[in-house]
């Protein structure tokens, strides 16, 4: 079956502004979703991005401020919290190897990684907490003891890594990105027009 391929972090905002959408254009395409979570950290680095922690705050605040919630009112997302979450800095490392770990497992990634990302931005939710992690993979209908130990494993770390390498090689310079058929489409607002490539290419 034809794929999305879907690279992103669990804590990205932009990710989960979009991800219901995605989820929609892959149903009405009958394309499958292929998740690739990866550190944005190095991601970044390889492109030549400067870390948001590093950016100056007036750009903090209009990409992280205003950005986030005009398209939170365009989605429907009533229930933001207005605000960064308390722990978008610790390490979500392990929460992109759950989903990678649920993926492999063949269990529902895409409903596990939007209950990743809208407890994120919604509920406050820290997802470097192994137990928060753990509730939320049950919520989602998931066996939650299965789908941690599994992303303790040296495969879900390696494929981790694997990812970022990918990301990199393929000029990936944020979160989301996703291809279309090897086309990319960079940021949820690019959305409509993946919807479009998957059923007719744009051309060269």
């Amino acid at each position: 079956m034809a794929e999305i391929e879907y690279f992103y972090s669990a804590h990205s905002a932009f990710a989960w502004l979009g991800h219901a959408r995605l989820r929609e254009i892959a149903a009405e395409t009958g394309r499958t979703i292929k998740h690739k979570p990866i550190p944005l950290d190095p991601v970044l680095a390889a492109a030549g991005s400067v870390a948001f922690r590093e950016r100056p705050a007036g750009h903090v605040r209009y990409y992280f401020g205003r950005e986030i919630a005009r398209w939170a009112e365009e989605r429907g997302k009533t229930d933001w919290l207005r605000r960064m979450p308390t722990h978008h800095r610790t390490s979500y490392a392990f929460a992109n190897q759950v989903i990678i770990a649920a993926q492999a497992e063949g269990m529902d990634a895409v409903a596990l990684s939007e209950a990743f990302l809208t407890a994120h931005w919604e509920k406050d939710a820290d997802l470097s907490d192994r137990d928060a992690l753990a509730a939320l993979a049950t919520g989602a209908g998931l066996d939650a003891q299965a789908v941690l130990a599994a992303a303790d494993g040296e495969a879900a770390a390696a494929e981790h890594e694997a990812n970022a390498a990918e990301a990199i090689e393929r000029s990936v310079f944020g979160s989301p990105t996703y291809f279309v058929d090897g086309d990319m489409f960079y940021g949820q607002d690019r959305l409509e027009m993946v919807l479009r490539a998957c059923g007719r290419a744009y051309a060269d």
